[in-house]
This record gives C-alpha cells, sequence and structure tokens, in this order.
C-alpha cells in the first residue's frame, strides 16, 4: 500500500502543478513524496508543522531581504543569523524539519532575491498553496491506500537520538559555515541559473557531518544520474508530442513508477529514489516550455551543474571541518 500511496501522491502532485501552471510545480511533487514516503498513517501534527515551517521560512526571509536589502553589509549579517538559527534548528531532532526547511527554502529566497527576474511574493504565494494542497494529497492518498493499522507505531517507536553539546556545536558551526559560503558564492558569481546546485549543497550537509556529507553526495549523484536518465528517455519517447500535457503526465507516472518502489526498500535506496525524483520532476516542471522547448537541455545542464557542486561542496565541508578541528585542539 505505500508504493501506491506515494506513487499516487506525487503524480497526483504533478497532475495539479500542469492543470494550473504553478511555477514552481516541483515542489508539488517533493512535498507528498517526503511526507508519504516518511509516515505510515495520516499525522495532522506533521502536516501542519511542514505547512507553518514553509510559512513562516518565506515571511522571514521575505522581510529580511526587504529590511536589509538598502546596505549589503547589515544584509549579510543578518543572513548569517537567519541561517545560524536554522541550522540551531536542524542539530535537534525535535525541530529538524524547521530547521531544514529553513535552510533549504530561505536560501533559495535569499540568493535569489537579488536578481531581478525573481519575483518573491509570487514565490511566496506559490510555495504557500502548494503547501496547502500538500495536506489535501496526502489525506487522499492516506484515504484511498490505508496501512494496516498493525504497523502504525512503526514511526513512533523510533528512539530520538541524543547527541552531546559539544558535537552538536560542532555540526551547527560546519552547517552554518557552508551555508554562509555558498550564500557569499552565489551572490559574488551570480548564479542566478543553478538552483539545482545550490539545493545539493543544502543537501549534502544535512547530515552535518563529513563522513555523513560523503554518504549522502554519492547517493545524490547515483539519484541524479537515474532521474536524469528517466527524463532523457521520456523526451526521445514522446518526441515531437513533449508539449501534450496528458502524454508527459503518463510519461511521468510510469517514470516514477520504479522510483516510488525504491523509497520503500530501505534508508540507502530510498535516499537514491528521492534524488531521482528530484532530477526527474524539476526540469520537466521548470525547465520545459510547451511548444518551444523540451527539457534535454535543462535535464543535461543539471547532472553536469550537480557533479560540480558535489565536489565543490565536499572540499569545502572537508576544509571547513579540519579548521574546527584544529580550534578544539587549540581550545584543549
Amino acid at each position: 500500500m505505500q508504493v501506491m500511496r506515494i506513487w499516487f501522491g506525487c503524480t497526483l502532485g504533478m497532475a495539479l502543478s500542469m492543470l494550473f501552471g504553478w511555477s514552481y510545480g516541483f515542489f508539488a511533487v517533493m512535498l507528498p513524496l517526503f511526507v508519504l514516503s516518511q509516515v505510515p498513517q495520516f499525522r495532522w501534527p506533521l502536516l501542519k508543522q511542514m505547512w507553518w515551517a514553509v510559512f513562516c521560512t518565506t515571511i522571514e526571509a521575505t522581510l529580511l531581504i526587504q529590511v536589509f536589502q538598502f546596505h549589503w553589509l547589515l544584509q549579510a549579517i543578518a543572513v548569517a543569523i537567519f541561517l545560524l538559527y536554522q541550522c540551531i534548528l536542524l542539530s535537534s531532532p525535535r525541530t529538524e524539519l524547521k530547521g531544514y526547511v529553513g535552510v533549504l527554502v530561505g536560501s533559495i529566497v535569499l540568493n535569489f532575491a537579488s536578481f531581478s527576474f525573481f519575483d518573491m511574493e509570487e514565490f511566496n504565494i506559490n510555495l504557500w498553496i502548494i503547501a496547502t494542497a500538500n495536506i489535501g494529497i496526502c489525506a487522499l492518498a492516506y484515504y484511498l491506500f490505508p496501512e494496516p493499522v498493525s504497523n502504525g507505531g512503526a514511526l513512533a517507536a523510533n528512539a530520538v537520538q541524543q547527541v552531546s553539546d559539544k558535537r552538536r556545536i560542532t555540526q551547527v558551526v560546519l552547517g552554518w559555515s557552508v551555508a554562509m559560503v555558498t550564500f557569499v558564492l552565489f551572490q559574488l558569481f551570480d548564479l542566478y541559473d543553478s538552483l539545482a546546485a545550490l539545493a545539493t549543497v543544502l543537501i549534502i550537509i544535512k547530515p552535518m557531518t563529513f563522513v555523513g556529507a560523503v554518504t549522502v553526495a554519492r547517493v545524490r549523484m547515483l539519484g541524479t544520474l537515474l532521474g536524469c536518465f528517466a527524463g532523457l528517455v521520456i523526451q526521445l519517447l514522446l518526441g515531437a508530442w513533449f508539449s501534450d500535457g496528458l502524454l508527459m503526465w503518463l510519461a511521468f507516472v510510469l517514470a516514477t513508477g520504479p522510483f516510488c518502489w525504491l523509497l520503500t526498500k530501505g534508508p540507502i535506496k530510498a535516499a537514491i529514489a528521492f534524488s531521482a525524483m528530484s532530477a526527474l520532476s524539476v526540469p520537466l516542471t521548470t525547465g520545459m516550455v510547451p511548444e518551444q522547448k523540451d527539457a534535454t537541455f535543462s535535464i543535461l545542464y543539471r547532472f553536469s551543474s550537480i557533479a560540480v557542486a558535489v565536489m565543490l561542496s565536499l572540499l569545502l565541508i572537508w576544509m571547513v571541518q579540519c579548521l574546527i578541528k584544529r580550534a578544539e585542539q587549540k581550545i584543549a
């Protein structure tokens, strides 16, 4: 039932995105995918927490840009405080979801707000609508494909890991440093067309350790390769009919089936499938313009930019971790 539930949720999100023309429709695929793959039964607190995290993050980031946009130094200090706060939330299991959404969505708003083409109001409204629709999509998926009651306690049985204060501080410093360096690089080099690379860096730093980052990077690369390959296959099979919305959606439904199945086969395979779904859905919802251009270039560029981002971010994480260890040795 879980495979069908995930498959239904992400394909319904894609259908709604195409039907209503949401500018950032890939969130309509990824949000249900995240929720439905994490919990076996409908949990209102989790969905409410996700919606609230999206709403608060967009409001906080928008206000920060609007208030401090007149002076770059004050804006940089405010961004540093904002990202530090989100990394602190990310380091705690109880507030991990809010922190993760804050780092990911907040960084997108903060990095792209300085470019004239980026409409913050449109982005925020689209994301609020998608987050609201996500509640309905998940509720419908749980209703149509319910999980047996005996498996309902699977998530509750997971013990909350206790992390020492010293290790938590190290994780926060590592995550915050990489997020800040990424923000500065995006501003200095005008990397406005590298949203996939930005998201990759922020996903890789989630474990907040170098070993964890290496594991996530491998998974991210393999999943991206599979997702990009699936996207290219869709383009080749449809050919001149790629602008037909119904055929595109049906092809997306068929392509996502194996990835939805992988999401239920353990954490490593699930992480690969999640990255693959991201690599498949983002180009099809942002890089393709019906009757004007297909998503082939967007798919190829996405894979190359993610490959470069993975290598550079791992190098950066390793350097920051080495600096932290040296500082700890001097203090000791």
